[in-house]
């Protein structure tokens, strides 16, 4: 098991896919990291060497927020607008839908499980 970030990566798995086992690496980050060090696409973990490794943990540490430093910001950019009480984060204080969606017939993802109401129908 290779451990970058903080991660325990499956060994198993290519090079860009093992990589987005890291919160805040997605296809392309992924993508950018190998081609930067030139890590082949079809390489394995299991198959890097400790210094393509360390490699790796130096341009995450360096250029990209990642893990627990990505959750913190982002948890506190919610924390920043409910506080304000503007339209956004009276949304997420109240569980609606963020980003202008109708909440007639959907949005239950957000709302969470539809709850019968007594006597509603007559």
């Amino acid at each position: 098991m290779a451990r970058i970030a903080g991660v325990n990566i499956p060994t198993s798995k290519r090079v860009p896919i093992g990589l987005r086992y890291i919160y805040g690496i997605g296809p392309y980050h992924a993508s950018q990291i190998c081609e930067q060090l030139k890590i082949g696409d079809n390489k394995r973990i299991h198959q890097l060497t400790e210094e393509e490794v360390l490699k790796i943990r130096e341009v995450i540490d360096k250029e990209y927020t990642v893990e627990g430093d990505l959750r913190r910001q982002t948890s506190m950019n919610l924390k920043r607008l409910r506080e304000l009480g503007c339209y956004r984060g009276i949304r997420h204080r109240k569980g609606l839908p963020v980003r202008g969606q109708k909440t007639h017939s959907n949005a239950r993802t957000r709302k969470g499980k539809a709850v019968a109401i007594a006597g509603k129908k007559k």
